[in-house]
């Protein structure tokens, strides 16, 4: 199979990912893995991994905090960060607030996509 490159801005990805709907529960928080979900997205970072989906909703943003967990053991810069705010989130305020949740979460200083999530 042969993986292909997309620009997005400055940055060039990879245009396959992993992502973590699930990982850390659904709509809920599902603390029963953890440590499972962090080990399985650090080995997938060390297989090559660049691109991680995530959302604010993903358990209730446990998703984010295990992404935050795996990708605190590699450089920054190694890993390209999606993660996706609530539509009811996206008034400004709201908005502002769950960006700062969700890199509090991720424990980073930038995220590199930040999309709207459509229910």
């Amino acid at each position: 199979m042969e993986v292909r490159f997309k620009r997005i801005g400055d940055d060039v990805v990879p245009s396959i990912g992993m992502g973590t709907w699930g990982i850390g529960g659904y709509l809920t928080a599902d603390n029963s893995k953890d440590n499972k979900w962090v080990k399985a997205i650090k080995a997938g970072i060390e297989f090559g991994l660049k691109v991680i989906d995530t959302a604010e909703m993903y358990g209730n943003g446990h998703s984010e905090e295990l992404v935050g967990r795996a990708i605190g053991f590699f450089d920054r810069d190694e890993v390209f960060i999606v993660t996706k705010v609530l539509p009811t989130n996206t008034h400004r305020e709201r908005l502002i607030k769950s960006v700062k949740m969700s890199l509090k979460r991720l424990n980073v200083k930038y995220i590199d996509l930040y999309l709207n999530t459509l229910v």
